[in-house]
């Protein structure tokens, strides 16, 4: 099948950058899907502006209530493959990804087509401390997952994803803690990883900058995520192994 990449943009209430990015991706890219995952604002309607503005080159899907990062991501996935794309370079809506490495990203999939391309990144002092406590811990429940010290990083979203592969991982967490799951799921299954590193910055509130991680249930879904992955890895890991003899 030709490598066939699109942008994929999970988007819930940004109004104040969705447009920045959209127009960024655009101008790098020929085709963005966008997952509008439930919005209730104005944010609806600048993603429509944007699409008039570039008929033919915007596919929006819209989901009829709030359903989760990870959800939207997942919607993007089989909205791809309905279109024959082949390959999704997601990207998230609230400005944080360096979109000047949309090139160094897709350069890394067309040369490895089969991989997980992962976003490494490189963080500012923008960063809050207590995202960057979070996402070390996160690193070492990785290494006990997949058995491997060669992941930097588990909770950046921007990658390149090949859309069946992918699909073929099965349903996965909806919500925050997608990006992880889909990343210890894809070494299990033996998807090769290639990494390139990338700036990521966290945007103020005057800039746009807005969380969605609910301090609470996120982390209760990610303690039961990891614990999941977890009980399974071992046969999981096993299982590979005796895969690859």
């Amino acid at each position: 099948m030709t490598y066939h990449l699109a942008a994929l943009v999970p988007v819930y209430n940004n109004p104040m950058t969705i447009e920045r990015t959209l127009s960024a991706l655009l101008a790098r890219l020929e085709q963005v899907i966008v997952v509008d995952d439930g919005s209730d604002d104005e944010t609806p309607a600048i993603i429509a502006r944007v699409a008039q503005q570039h008929p033919g080159r915007i596919d929006v899907v819209t989901l009829a209530s709030n359903q989760g990062k990870g959800a939207a991501v997942q919607a993007g996935f089989h909205r791809a493959a309905a279109c024959g794309i082949t390959h999704v370079l997601q990207v998230d809506a609230d400005g944080q990804h360096d979109v000047d490495d949309v090139p160094t990203f897709i350069a890394a999939s067309e040369q490895a087509p089969a991989a997980l391309v992962l976003g490494v990144p490189v963080f500012d002092d923008s960063i809050p401390a207590i995202r960057k406590h979070g996402r070390k811990l996160t690193k070492w429940m990785i290494v006990l997952e997949t058995g491997s010290t060669q992941i930097p990083d588990a909770m950046c979203g921007y990658r390149v994803y090949p859309v069946q592969p992918t699909l073929a991982l099965g349903p996965m967490s909806r919500r925050m803690n997608f990006d992880p799951e889909a990343l210890v799921r894809a070494v299990w299954a033996g998807i090769p990883l290639v990494r390139v590193p990338t700036h990521v910055a966290y945007l103020s509130p005057e800039d746009g900058g807005v969380s969605h991680f609910r301090m609470v249930r996120d982390n209760i879904l990610n303690v039961l995520t990891h614990t999941a992955l977890l009980l399974q890895s071992p046969w999981r890991l096993l299982r590979r192994k005796r895969l690859q003899r």
